[in-house]
């Protein structure tokens, strides 16, 4: 996922640095364009955020959800976040319009802390192409 390997070892702690510092500031922007957005301001946590990216992919934006139709909404935001990291592949919709993924490669066992950091960066990376932040 790094090109680090390519720069002596000096160079490589320096850019995983400034990437780090960069998907931070990036996150806090959007955190806070989207708490302004859709929480009157209250800052919006990553599960509330991964759920807003499952009703985006829906595209029904104007329904109440159910409880287990809300989980499965953010089953399809992950799915649609880690797509371009190769771990999912959109498959088809059902006829109620909601999309399906398979599973391409399973996730590799990740602490808490790496879970975090790989789903903010897809988020940022998902709002990026969206030309929703720069």
């Amino acid at each position: 996922m790094y090109l680090y390997a390519l720069f002596p070892k000096g160079i490589r702690i320096l850019s995983a640095m400034s990437r780090d510092i960069q998907l931070k500031e990036r996150w806090q922007l959007l955190v806070d364009k989207l708490s302004a957005q859709f929480a009157d301001g209250d800052p919006l946590d990553l599960d509330a955020i991964i759920y807003l990216v499952g009703v985006q992919e829906l595209g029904q934006y104007h329904r109440k959800y159910k409880k287990d139709e809300k989980l499965n909404l953010m089953h399809i935001a992950i799915c649609r976040l880690l797509e371009p990291y190769g771990y999912y592949e959109f498959s088809f919709f059902d006829e109620d319009r909601w999309p399906h993924y398979i599973i391409r490669e399973e996730l590799p066992a990740l602490k808490a802390g790496e879970q975090s950091v790989l789903m903010k960066e897809a988020i940022v990376l998902y709002f990026l192409e969206k030309n929703y932040i720069v």
